[in-house]
């Protein structure tokens, strides 16, 4: 899953990104409801946010609030201090999809995000997967076939064959392809577009990954469908 979690605690913020990545997790973090808000809105491949109630600037119920009257369906997972009943009531009725009080054992927290990805996946439409030669994608269902036989890829793996496959025969460069696949992520270098690229191609097999050609000093760019 690609999940941003908003938490102000600097140690627990921490701890979750790296639970959470361990679990093979692509994991944004922040202690903004305001930057919360732009991931949201930038990134339409988030499929869950972990949202802490006190924020230095918005509360969390305000967050929550401002997705839902924007049409945003990202599934919501509140993670607060707050135990009392009418602060529960408050969450979920700002929009919350989920509510898990603090102290909690991550096992719960890494339970109830499957939870809601499961959710979400059944209501989601079904769309058409994008198709090019024996490459398939299913971004609802995050699947990727390559010539009938599934390809588990990692979550940049996934968001960079995407980004690829929205744009056929078009040469990205490695800044585009930094800005869209690693959004909000940490400092990064054009060597670490080539080293995806590298593993991509990898796991896409020999035929499936010459479809990803190099344009010397641009980028890369898929063929055409």
């Amino acid at each position: 899953m690609h999940i941003v979690v908003v938490e102000d605690d600097e140690r627990l913020g921490r701890l979750i990104h790296r639970l959470l990545t361990d679990e093979r997790h692509l994991v944004e973090l922040t202690a903004s409801g305001e930057a919360a808000l732009e991931m949201a809105e930038a990134d339409g491949a988030l499929d869950a946010m972990v949202l802490d109630i006190g924020l230095p600037d918005l509360s969390g119920f305000e967050v929550a609030q401002r997705l839902r009257r924007s049409g945003s369906r990202l599934p919501i997972l509140m993670l607060t201090a707050r135990d009392a009943v009418e602060d529960r009531v408050k969450g979920l009725d700002a929009g919350a999809d989920d509510y898990l009080v603090k102290p909690f054992a991550f096992e719960e927290l890494s339970a109830r995000l499957r939870a809601l990805e499961r959710r979400a996946a059944a209501r989601a439409p079904s769309g058409p997967a994008l198709q090019n030669g024996p490459i398939s994608l299913d971004e609802g269902r995050r699947l990727v076939v390559v010539a009938g036989t599934p390809v588990e890829l990692s979550p940049r793996e996934f968001t960079l064959l995407e980004c690829l496959l929205r744009h056929p025969g078009q040469v990205l460069s490695r800044d585009q392809l930094l800005d869209r696949a690693w959004p909000y992520g940490e400092f990064l270098t054009h060597n670490t577009v080539d080293t995806y690229v590298h593993y991509l191609r990898q796991k896409l097999g020999r035929e499936a990954g010459k479809r990803i050609g190099t344009v010397r000093g641009v980028g890369y760019r898929m063929a055409e469908a």
